[in-house]
């Protein structure tokens, strides 16, 4: 077994707390993705489960075994990190092969194994080569094969595409999924790009300040984000947060913050029957911007809502063109067809998916 269970963390450095009290249950075989921005604790979080960092308190447990006094090289853990760490000196077979050659591994072992992961990766054709001779995928699919050759039962990523370019990258994650699904190892990945961490993970732990604000498979934490954190971290871009009042009137609506014209959102039936906020109270109304669209250009559906507002900008991305404009002093995305983008400054008659928005407290950040 190698599941990973991360009971009550603490890491402190002096006296700084970095993680504060950290509760993980990550499944044999699960691929786990931690991401946040910067100095969020992710890669402290890691160095934790390897052994690099020592914990403050608390337990980490690696299958049956709390390995808290266990140094790394008996953990059972393989790490590839962002930087590629290469002996430039030696040979890529000579990279994969040098821990099993310290440990006196057989010939003919080191051989198998070297045909399997450099065929496996692509790489065998390059044997021969040293690191200055690869391009950096080439470089990271080494680093990669040297941790696959010890055959561990938990791979470790800390950012480890962070190096390569936008078509690399794309490749790269492509490998390291195939590579999971191949293997079936438990992987813990920690990355600051939300997109990494929704096409790669199989759960993902949202992190911000030392705390864990959400962990869930990909497609919850997209559609269902527990706060607006979560929310506004996840989403290329990032979903619309339009702040505004709750109104009761015949029904339940968002009256953005600084409106003309007697703008109103109304909010769904499901939100609307449960929320027991007085009118007045302040909140913060969330519209993924593949919810608002050019009026009419979509199948017709419960919830929909129109409003009319000039566009400020225009942004094609081929398949689809994002629509920039502002609702008072927000600016806010809408995701439409090409052929229905308008011109900059010309008033645009949008449509919102109101079945799909979210409604967030404004004080507290949590969704109602």
């Amino acid at each position: 077994m190698a599941s990973i269970s991360l009971q009550d963390i603490w890491k402190r450095f002096s006296g700084v707390e970095v993680l504060k009290g950290i509760d993980l249950e990550i499944e044999d075989g699960e691929f786990v993705v931690l991401v946040g921005p910067s100095g969020c604790g992710k890669s402290t979080l890691l160095n934790l489960i390897s052994g690099l960092e020592t914990v403050s308190s608390g337990q980490i447990v690696i299958g049956d075994r709390t390995v808290n006094t266990i140094p790394p090289k008996d953990r059972d853990i393989a790490l590839v990190f962002q930087s590629y760490a290469l002996y430039p000196t030696k040979t890529v077979e000579d990279n994969i092969t040098f821990g099993m050659q310290t440990r006196k591994v057989p010939k003919a072992e080191q051989t198998a194994a070297l045909a399997e992961v450099s065929g496996m990766l692509h790489i065998d054709h390059l044997l021969e080569r040293k690191p200055g001779q690869l391009s950096g995928g080439q470089r990271q699919r080494v680093a990669m094969g040297r941790a696959l050759v010890r055959k561990p039962e938990v791979f470790l990523f800390d950012e480890p595409l962070s190096n390569l370019d936008a078509k690399l990258r794309i490749e790269m994650r492509t490998e390291i999924k195939k590579l999971h699904q191949r293997l079936g190892k438990t992987i813990v990945y920690v990355t600051h790009d939300q997109i990494e961490a929704m096409t790669l993970a199989s759960r993902i732990a949202v992190m911000d300040n030392g705390h864990i604000r959400q962990f869930a498979d990909p497609m919850t934490i997209y559609e269902e984000p527990v706060d607006l954190f979560v929310a506004g971290f996840m989403g290329s871009p990032p979903m619309n947060m339009l702040p505004g009042t709750l109104t009761r009137d015949g029904g339940l609506f968002v009256v953005p913050d600084g409106a003309e014209g007697g703008l109103r959102f109304p909010l769904p039936e499901d939100i609307a029957g449960r929320n027991t906020a007085e009118d007045g109270h302040e909140v913060v109304l969330g519209m993924r911007p593949e919810t608002i669209f050019a009026a009419g250009t979509e199948l017709p559906g419960p919830g929909r809502f129109a409003f009319e507002r000039p566009v400020d900008v225009i942004e094609p991305t081929g398949p689809d063109t994002m629509l920039v404009f502002t609702i008072g002093a927000t600016e806010l995305f809408a995701r439409v067809r090409p052929q229905d983008a308008g011109a900059p400054g010309a008033p645009f008659r949008f449509e919102v998916d109101m079945a799909k928005a979210k409604l967030f407290d404004r004080k507290t950040g949590l969704r109602l």
